[in-house]
């Protein structure tokens, strides 16, 4: 139940998502380290089984946890407990948690989005969700939401379609017909845009909670290029994630 379990757990799981929290300062890495490892418990939930319904019962476990915050339930937990006092100490919105694990449940079953709206949603809830928690942990007003969906939106969008030969191979439709990865890209592309119009909305302290992005770009590029494969070099990744720690800029 403490933060050195969550930062273990995202290591292991989400190599990005530490990197980018291990880039951040100290403080901030005690608030988004729970919030990341709580992410990848919910994202990974609908593979570790065969059995839909075992899935969808771990997804469940977490819609009540999160709805139960409040009242200290599954503190045992190792993610659930750190988390819970994330959710008071923050107010996190139960609203977004929910419909980010809720969305997970399309990862459980083999039928593809069935348009491009339920795609887009999709996004919105998991990565513009996620990256919308990780600023208000870190002190962002409502002012600054808009910006930070657009560029959440945009990184779920690059990290999906870095995943799509996976899911291909997995047997999975990830895009639905008539949508193509680079017109998704070039949306995502757009989201970024309007999110840098904005970002004079975002204080410098909640930076940190965008560092998860540091490759949306440069992948959204890639695949609006034609690039079915998308993926920097190690110096590439290495360079971009530097710069935006020390620049802040994204």
């Amino acid at each position: 139940m403490t933060i050195e379990a969550c930062a273990e757990l995202v290591q292991r799981g989400d190599p990005d998502r530490f990197l980018a929290v291990i880039a951040a300062p100290p403080a901030a890495r005690a608030r988004l380290f729970p919030l990341y490892a709580f992410n990848l418990e919910v994202a990974r939930a609908p593979w570790v089984t065969q059995e839909a319904l075992i899935a969808e019962m771990r997804l469940q476990w977490w819609r009540d946890v999160v709805e139960n915050a409040a009242s200290g339930a599954a503190r045992a937990h190792e993610v659930a407990g750190p988390l819970h006092e994330l959710i008071r100490s923050h107010s996190l919105p139960i609203d977004v948690l929910d419909a980010l694990i809720a969305a997970r449940r399309w990862d459980v079953h083999r039928e593809p989005h069935a348009g491009e709206g339920d795609l887009h949603a999709y996004l919105d809830d998991t990565g513009a969700g996620l990256m919308w928690l990780a600023a208000r942990v870190l002190g962002a007003g409502d002012e600054a939401e808009a910006a930070i969906r657009a560029f959440g939106w945009a990184t779920a969008a690059a990290n999906f379609l870095r995943a799509v030969p996976d899911l291909q191979a997995r047997g999975r439709q990830p895009l639905p017909v008539g949508v193509t990865a680079q017109q998704l890209a070039r949306l995502g592309l757009e989201k970024l845009t309007l999110a840098r119009k904005a970002r004079k909305a975002i204080s410098r302290q909640v930076a940190p909670a965008l560092l998860a992005g540091w490759q949306t770009e440069a992948l959204l590029r890639q695949v609006a290029a034609g690039q079915i494969a998308p993926g920097l070099s190690e110096f590439g990744m290495r360079w971009r994630l530097l710069q935006q720690s020390m620049t802040g800029r994204w």
